[in-house]
C-alpha cells in the first residue's frame, strides 16, 4: 500500500474515534510510556496536540513529564523550510496555535535538537519494522537527523502497526518504540 493510501486509511480511522475513546486511549497509551526504560534522560521533545487532527492528547504525557521534573521541549514549525526549531516550556511558555492548527510556543529559551534525549513522534502510520508515516512534509525526518545518535525515538499510536511494507526513503528515520493503548512495541 502506498503511503498516501495509508495516510488516507488512518486519518480516516482516527475520524471514527469518539472523544470518550480519544481520551481513554490517550490515557492509556501514557499508562504504557511508564513502562519504558526511558524516565532517567533530562531533555524529553514532547508534540502538542492537533486536536482538529485527532491525535493523541499528550496533555497526560505532559502531565508525567511535569511530575518527573523532566525538561520538556517543544517546537514550532517553519513552513518555508519545512524545519522546526526547539523551546524549553517554562511556566512563562506562551502557546499558539499556527494556521494549521499546530499548538505551539511563541517563542522562549532555544535548546539545540543535539541536547534532546527522547523524542515523542507524532504519526499517522508504522510498521512493524518501526517506519512511520506522518503527514508527508518531513519536518521530524529533518530534526531526528539533527539529534545525537542515541536519542530515543518514541512514536505513539491508537492503532497496532501495519503487516505491510511500504516505500522508505533514504531520509525516513525509524522509531525506537512504538506505544499504543494496548503495549509497546519496541525495534
Amino acid at each position: 500500500m502506498s503511503k498516501s493510501a495509508l495516510r488516507k486509511k488512518y486519518k480516516a480511522l482516527r475520524n471514527q474515534l469518539t472523544d470518550q475513546q480519544l481520551d481513554d486511549f490517550s490515557i492509556a497509551i501514557a499508562n504504557q510510556l511508564l513502562k519504558l526504560p526511558v524516565w532517567q534522560a533530562r531533555y524529553y521533545h514532547l508534540f502538542l496536540t492537533i486536536a482538529e487532527q485527532k491525535e493523541v492528547d499528550t496533555e497526560f504525557i505532559l502531565n508525567i513529564l511535569s511530575g518527573k521534573d523532566k525538561d520538556i521541549i517543544l517546537s514550532k514549525s517553519n513552513f518555508d523550510d519545512y524545519s522546526l526549531t526547539h523551546f524549553l516550556l517554562t511556566d512563562n511558555t506562551a502557546i499558539k496555535k499556527n494556521a494549521y492548527n499546530i499548538p505551539e510556543p511563541i517563542d522562549g529559551i532555544e535548546v539545540p535538537s543535539n541536547k534532546i534525549d527522547v523524542v515523542f513522534v507524532p504519526l499517522l502510520a508504522y510498521n512493524t519494522k518501526g517506519n512511520r508515516i506522518g503527514y508527508g512534509k518531513g519536518f521530524y525526518d529533518r530534526f531526528l537527523a539533527d539529534c545525537k545518535p542515541d536519542v530515543i525515538k518514541i512514536g505513539l499510536s491508537f492503532f497496532p502497526p501495519e503487516e505491510t511494507d511500504f516505500t522508505v526513503s533514504e531520509n525516513d528515520i525509524s522509531l525506537d518504540f512504538c506505544v499504543t493503548p494496548e503495549r509497546v512495541f519496541e525495534f
